[in-house]
Order: C-alpha cells, then structure tokens, then sequence
C-alpha cells in the first residue's frame, strides 16, 4: 500500500502531493514499483498537528480522488480518514474503495461501511484483543492495523509488535504501517528522512510475524524486501 498524502504538513515531506499532476505522477510512480493499493489521504494525523476542517479535507481529497478513478480506474484505491462524512460522500462519488480510519472507529463510520459494503481498516491503537470483545464487528470486511504511532509511547509499539502474531487468531488481512514512523528514527537518533534501512528491517519483521499488507511510503524498497521475505518462505 503506497502512501500519498494531499496534504501541506504530513509528517514526512516526500509524501505531500501539492496538485493533481503530481497525484498522478506518484500513482504511476508507485505502481510501477509494486504497489497494490494507492492510500490517499487529506488531513494530517501526525502528533502536534492541527487538522484540517471537513471542507478542507474534501477540498484536498475529491480532485486526487477524481483524477485517481480516471487515470488508473481498475486500481484498488484506500482512502486515509476517520470522518464518516468524508468515506461516504468519496464512496457516493467515487465507488467502493478500502476505508482506513486510524481513530479506533466509531458507529457513524461502521454505518458507512456497511452501507457501501466496503473493506474497513480498524486501528486497533494497541488492544489487540479488541476483535475478540468487539464480536458484533464481524459482519464487517475488517483489515486490522494495530496502529503504530497511535498506541502511546515508542516502548507501547515495540511491545504491541512483539505480540503481532496474537493477530493472526482472528484469521482477518493485517496491515502494519511503520513507515518511516518515529518508533525507529527516534531510538536511532535518526529522523524521517534517514531511516529507510529501519522501516525495512521492521517490515521484515512484521511480514514474518502475519503481515499481510505493508503501507509504505518507499515502495519500490518494501516490493523488494517482499520478494526476498518470499524467497525465503518458498524456500523452507
């Protein structure tokens, strides 16, 4: 899943797409180098960051969303919001795309996904057990992200990693995002920009332990670390 961001203050400035060309030139950047999914989002959710109005993130969000549809219409698109006014008009407008709403959820935004029958990115923020007291979420299309960044400290995400595996009881899609994310440039002395050879290293990790989908902002590096995983894999 390649990470693009309409946005002018997310975290990591290479993901910040200022128009719809350069949109464009990124979605066929990263589908060349693998990518699966296209993950577009139009409000930052970095820690300190002021978000952006409803109006704002629509705004940002309707035109890439547009010119995502016409350039490359059979692509599996994902759209990165937690505002449920936000999924369905994009679902009314655009069609069935994956949902992925880091705020843990709510019943407004479980409405529009069972609505539009559409897949749903539920961020656990660390309480992996969460599928098991929530059961009623079963009739929902649920991939699960434990929510890295979103747990509460950089030891709670090394310690919610640690126990990725517990995931794979559910039998759902696990989705890891630990791009470039502050758990490994800060214990690094690194910063955003300098830490590829990290999220690779942690992307590994997370494949061995039932990752299924890696959102990324390096896709061409994480296809290449995927095919070396399954290298190894194929050859047990």
């Amino acid at each position: 899943m390649a990470i693009g961001n309409v946005t002018p203050d997310s975290f990591y400035a290479e993901s910040r797409l200022s128009s719809v060309p350069a949109v464009v030139s990124w979605a066929q950047d990263a589908l060349s180098a693998g990518a699966d999914i296209l993950d577009i989002g139009g409000c930052s959710t970095r820690p300190g960051s002021i978000p952006a109005t409803e109006e704002e993130e629509w705004s940002r969000v309707e035109p890439a969303l547009a010119a995502l549809r016409e350039s490359f219409p059979a692509v599996q698109l994902s759209l990165d919001t937690f505002r449920p006014e936000i999924a369905r008009r994009a679902l009314a407008q655009f069609g069935k795309m994956i949902i992925n709403d880091i705020s843990g959820g709510s019943e407004a935004m479980y409405e529009v996904v069972r609505e539009y029958e559409v897949p749903y990115i539920w961020t656990l923020c660390g309480q992996l057990d969460l599928p098991f007291c929530r059961p009623e979420m079963n009739d929902l299309d649920i991939i699960l992200d434990p929510g890295f960044g979103f747990i509460g400290s950089t030891q709670a995400d090394y310690v919610c990693l640690a126990k990725l595996d517990e995931l794979t009881a559910y039998g759902k899609p696990i989705l890891v995002g630990v791009s470039r994310k502050s758990m490994l440039w800060r214990p690094l002395g690194l910063t955003p920009d300098t830490c590829l050879c990290a999220t690779q290293a942690l992307q590994l990790y997370a494949l061995e332990h039932g990752a299924t989908i890696l959102r990324t902002h390096d896709v061409r590096e994480t296809a290449q670390t995927v095919q070396l995983w399954e290298t190894i894999v194929n050859s047990r």
